[in-house]
């Protein structure tokens, strides 16, 4: 969209405010308010003075903190929840705006992307946003710092004796009325497509029995579907915050039942998007190519320090334990959802659809430096020609630890603190995108925010100690 069309796009309708928005290092979506009028073809070019990086964490020290954001005009589009405001998208730049601002995570996935094409591909990504719906959070105490707890109402909660409630972890497909969340989901998948032209695949009920949602739309290239990750989250927090409920996006909010994940699809295609190269017509086990073995091979190789990146917070590995759907050991198969990596045959001979589900993400996980890693893990393996080894079609859960061992399979970290000892020990493979600033300050906040969190007393252990 070039500065005519953007001038046009406002007058037509009638927009007065602007929501600058980007993303801040651990993937959360911020925003200033400016001024329509002051989208014009200078500020396109020269971006908008309005960012004190200091104030961010991770992102820039007080004594030169001053950054500009740059929008990106093709993201340009009415709030439908706010009278004449619109927001766009921006990159962030770094002194005066002479240069791209390193630590911008929207910055190593364009990065990503620029590797990517160098090397003669082209990629298509597509993530599976797995969320709860609650009536709201309703804390037990007046201080939540001091961590005992709090409980989740939930309209789809399960009463003694009632057959209006989806039964305890019976989730999965439901119709109305026992889907008592459906009116919300129709609402933001609705809102995604009209106001924010997604291709919506499917929508529905998730596994857990309280709120769970999914929403799963159509592939694009990675920038665009991290771009789009980033929209999804914010419309679904708007939409419920309408109907009165709250979306969450934190994988594990209680023990019992399903967490939330990322599922996160991707293939790699030529340069020209006409062949994905990870389909093989002649491969009878998955039709998966040899270059997309070397791809599965990558991904196995550095699991355990994706885990820091793609599992990102202390309550991401409440989810990652055997037994819900979630993955704990790194192996690949065709079908089999007790594996880190599956690879989807729901039918054969559609070339477009072979892809990759790496399944530990979860939707804490910032879109821009998870599914760059991704990328970056996977190319790794092609480059070295890393073979996988042979796919596990059994349960890996019923497995018997000396089976497992056996086998060869190994275990994603159980905890943040170990995931980021493996990123600390094995992230050579990032720094094509990756610059070492963001490594290390990831690194250094994560391990700070492990260690807060780890010093709060926990509910349960009032259960279990309190008595002793």
């Amino acid at each position: 969209m070039d500065s005519k069309n953007v001038k046009s796009f406002l007058t037509k309708n009638n927009v007065d405010w602007l929501e600058l928005q980007f993303t801040d290092f651990f993937g959360s979506l911020r925003q200033v308010l400016v001024p329509a009028d002051e989208l014009n073809e200078k500020t396109m070019k020269t971006g908008f003075a309005k960012l004190d990086g200091s104030s961010i964490v991770g992102f820039a020290d007080i004594q030169d903190s001053d950054m500009v954001l740059m929008p990106i005009p093709e993201s340009l589009t009415m709030l439908p929840w706010a009278q004449g405001v619109a927001r766009v998208l921006n990159k962030i730049y770094y002194k005066a705006g002479s240069e791209r601002f390193e630590r911008d995570p929207r910055n190593v996935a364009e990065r990503a992307q620029g590797y990517l094409s160098g090397k003669g591909y082209s990629s298509f990504f597509a993530p599976e946003s797995e969320f709860f719906l609650f009536d709201g959070l309703e804390l037990d105490i007046d201080n939540p710092a001091s961590g005992i707890g709090y409980k989740i109402k939930s309209s789809e909660a399960p009463a003694s004796g009632s057959i209006s409630s989806i039964p305890y972890k019976g989730g999965y497909y439901p119709v109305t009325p026992l889907d008592k969340t459906y009116s919300t989901r129709l609402k933001i998948v609705n809102t995604l497509k009209n106001n924010f032209d997604f291709k919506i695949e499917a929508t529905h009920h998730e596994v857990a029995t309280a709120g769970q949602a999914e929403i799963n739309y159509r592939y694009s290239e990675m920038l665009d579907a991290a771009d789009r990750f980033q929209t999804l989250k914010f419309v679904a927090r708007n939409i419920a915050k309408g109907d009165n409920m709250l979306a969450l996006f934190m994988p594990k909010p209680f023990v019992g039942d399903n967490g939330s994940g990322m599922h996160t699809n991707f293939s790699i295609w030529n340069e020209s998007q006409e062949k994905n190269l990870m389909y093989d017509a002649r491969d009878k086990y998955s039709e998966l190519s040899q270059l997309g073995r070397y791809a599965v091979g990558g991904l196995m190789e550095h699991a355990r320090a994706l885990s820091a990146i793609v599992s990102p917070s202390t309550n991401s590995y409440k989810r990652l334990v055997p037994g819900y759907e979630a993955p704990v050991y790194i192996a690949w198969s065709k079908s089999n959802r007790s594996a880190a990596i599956r690879i989807p045959t729901y039918h054969r001979g559609q070339e477009a659809t072979k892809r990759i589900e790496y399944r530990p993400p979860d939707p804490l996980a910032n879109p821009y430096l998870s599914f760059s890693a991704l990328l970056l893990a996977a190319l790794d393996g092609i480059e070295k020609k890393r073979e996988p080894g042979d796919p596990i079609d059994e349960n890996i859960y019923h497995l018997s630890k000396q089976k497992r061992n056996e086998l060869g399979v190994k275990e994603l970290p159980g905890d943040l603190n170990t995931a980021l000892d493996e990123l600390e020990s094995d992230n050579q493979f990032l720094r094509k995108a990756f610059p070492v600033s963001v490594i290390d300050t990831y690194l250094g906040l994560k391990r700070a925010e492990a260690k807060k969190i780890g010093s709060y007393p926990n509910p349960i252990e009032f259960s279990v100690y309190g008595s002793i």
